[in-house]
């Protein structure tokens, strides 16, 4: 017979806790190392016009990630448990900043970063087999003026082709996806260091230059200009909070957690600034403006052809693709698991919050996998960017405030990571994420809309949902 878990569901029919600290570690840098790592470097070369201005504010960006992780760290250490965040602000907030959550990260957040991910991959596939063109007569057709749907038609259905795939193999289980998780980040900083390596070493490279913060008398390196640059920079580290989604499959979750996300951003820092300086040895910084200028241009793909030439690109094409590919697969592997959590609440659709008999939540993954989808044909890999970073930072801060927030409402209770320098390293975090966000509102104000529109459209479904199930945990029967 079944015993009743905590929540009174059956234990057969709870989350398994299976996930050790080199799977968390894992799993927190295949959600982070993107398409950022090999395409942001030239929007910032723009901007600063120096090499050491550059590698600058990829190391402020890195610090300000890490403080950020760090802060995420406590709360975790604290509330770890399924869903992450949207468990975190229950007990820090209230149900309904929750529910904001969890619906920001469906409408917007984990599926527009999935949607953009896949995108990448295919825009990466095409440029190497040149896909064949679907409807280009439609092309210009538009939504307003703002979303062409038709636009690359070819590229945007083989990334839904990837999101439908790599959905269905993540209803299979999560050691398998985890494990697949391994086996690409493997490969994937093999092929990072190769380059590394080869490039550095090569006769072409001229490392000593990229140090110098010397400027450009005629374009001045100010604050402004900083700021957009480390903006570009983040999104190369954005995804290390993920992790805490899946805090319900984690063996002693509120100790592993807080130690796979500080590890792993540190790792992730030192091989953003190694391959980083990589392409700055490689290419000049006008040459970087060019890149960027073109458009279609990828610094890592350049770099790359100086050294090695066409057997190069072939190489650093096929690595960006399965970068992408691989954290595609991460982010829908653990975003699907806080609609989990909402569902069993009675804060969202009754038959989320179903497993199957591989102790997965199948039917989160599928809603998540088609919204995903439709998000593939509402713009570019920009404009979702864009939405995503706006929202996003607005629960960073959040999430950091909770900080000094259960500090005073729970100050004796045991916390398995402290972060260091309280008050003074939330207090920054909580500044710098509430400048990017009303920074957002004013450079990028259609995306910022449409962000918002996403989050608030949540509220109704709010109170429909409320007056739907019962307030207390749903119990769900499980999918047979």
């Amino acid at each position: 017979m079944e015993s009743p878990g905590k929540s009174g569901i059956p234990e057969s029919r709870q989350l398994s806790r299976s996930l050790g600290l080199g799977l968390v570690i894992v799993m927190v840098i295949s959600n982070i190392i993107g398409s950022g790592v090999y395409k942001k470097i030239a929007p910032m070369a723009a901007e600063l016009h120096s090499s050491g201005w550059v590698l600058v504010c990829w190391v402020v960006a890195g610090i300000i990630s890490l403080l950020g992780s760090l802060c995420n760290a406590e709360v975790a250490g604290l509330l770890a448990d399924t869903g992450g965040d949207y468990v975190y602000y229950k007990k820090i907030y209230n149900r309904f900043f929750a529910f904001l959550f969890g619906w920001s990260l469906f409408t917007v957040i984990q599926t527009a970063a999935i949607s953009s991910l896949a995108y990448v991959f295919a825009q990466s596939l095409n440029s190497m087999v040149r896909l064949p063109p679907l409807l280009s007569s439609w092309s210009h057709y538009s939504i307003a003026g703002i979303f062409f749907p038709f636009a690359d038609l070819q590229v945007k259905l083989t990334a839904i082709l990837v999101i439908l795939l790599f959905t269905w193999f993540n209803s299979r289980g999560i050691r398998r996806g985890a494990a697949l998780s391994t086996v690409i980040l493997l490969l994937v900083f093999a092929g990072i260091f190769t380059i590394i390596v080869f490039g550095l070493s090569s006769h072409q490279a001229h490392v000593a230059g990229v140090f110098n913060l010397k400027q450009d008398p005629g374009r001045p390196v100010g604050f402004r200009s900083v700021f957009t640059a480390i903006l570009s920079a983040f999104w190369a580290y954005q995804g290390w909070a993920t992790i805490g989604y899946i805090g319900g499959e984690v063996k002693n979750a509120r100790r592993l957690i807080p130690i796979g996300m500080a590890l792993g951003m540190a790792l992730v820092i030192i091989t953003y600034l190694l391959i980083n300086t990589t392409y700055l040895s490689l290419l000049s910084i006008p040459q970087l403006e060019a890149i960027y200028q073109s458009n279609n241009g990828i610094a890592a793909v350049e770099a790359v052809r100086v050294f090695w030439g066409t057997p190069g690109v072939v190489f650093i094409s096929l690595l960006i693709a399965m970068t992408t590919l691989g954290c595609v697969h991460a982010t829908i592997l653990v975003s699907a698991r806080t609609y989990f959590a909402m569902a069993r609440e009675g804060l969202f659709f009754r038959r989320i919050g179903r497993l199957n008999d591989r102790q997965v939540p199948r039917n989160s993954l599928w809603m998540q996998g088609i919204w995903a989808c439709l998000l593939v044909f509402s713009g570019t890999f920009d404009q979702l960017t864009d939405m995503i970073i706006f929202s996003v930072f607005l629960f960073y801060a959040a999430t950091t405030l909770g900080v000094f927030i259960l500090r005073v409402k729970m100050p004796q209770a045991p916390r398995t990571f402290r972060v260091w320098g309280y008050p003074v390293i939330p207090a920054l975090v909580l500044v710098f994420c509430m400048a990017l966000f009303v920074n957002t509102l004013f450079t990028r104000p259609r995306e910022a809309a449409v962000g918002l529109i996403l989050m608030f459209s949540g509220i109704p479904f709010y109170f429909w949902f409320r007056k739907k199930y019962p307030a207390q945990a749903a119990s769900p029967d499980q999918d047979q």
